[in-house]
């Protein structure tokens, strides 16, 4: 039997990954090439639409999704801002695992080979009004391990997983928020 393409490696796991738990580490790197930023936290996904990213360090931050809306909130701030799901299509790659997008329709999909045990997806979104330029995949096997994602900037977003948990029955408790009394909402209608 063939050895399988990390594409058809990514559509097996987006098939299999109805629910997954991560705990997740991100750097930004500046257009220069330098990190900037380093944050870390637990990453949930349940498809289709739903997630949530709780950043513990250095900020503590969630992104929420109930698959209507996405709510960033800044803890520190005392901020959230709302969007359409549709609308934030380019400010959270995990739309990309949600199910909620259909990767062939909004994406070319290229085969980027194997590296450091990882084989990677490059995905470029046919779309010009995005948000980004393109996003790359790794995955360990069948399991997601990272995702780079290059704004139209020039800056990139790393984001490594580990302890990638699939099929767990998640809270649904987790993709529901509510904005806790006294903080700033800016909703986009």
């Amino acid at each position: 039997m063939a050895e399988e393409t990390p594409v058809q490696r990514l559509r097996n796991f987006l098939a299999k990954a109805n629910t997954l738990q991560a705990e997740f580490s991100q750097v930004v790197i500046d257009e220069f090439g330098s990190p900037r930023q380093r944050s870390s936290g637990v990453f949930y996904l349940q498809r289709p639409g739903k997630f949530r990213w709780d950043y513990k360090k250095p900020y503590s931050q969630e992104i929420v999704s109930n698959g209507g809306k996405v709510w960033f909130y800044d803890v520190d701030l005392e901020q959230v801002t709302a969007k359409r799901l549709d609308d934030a299509i380019g400010s959270t790659p995990a739309l990309l695992l949600s199910g909620e997008v259909a990767l062939e329709t909004n994406f070319k999909i290229e085969d980027q080979g194997t590296d450091e045990g990882l084989f990677w997806i490059k995905l470029v979104p046919k779309s010009e009004d995005s948000g980004f330029k393109s996003v790359l995949i790794g995955l360990d096997g069948d399991t997601l391990a990272g995702m780079e994602l290059s704004d139209n900037f020039g800056q990139v977003t790393r984001i490594y997983f580990t302890g990638v948990k699939t099929g767990l029955r998640l809270n649904r408790e987790l993709f529901e928020f509510r904005p806790p009394p006294g903080v700033d909402v800016f909703e986009e209608k």
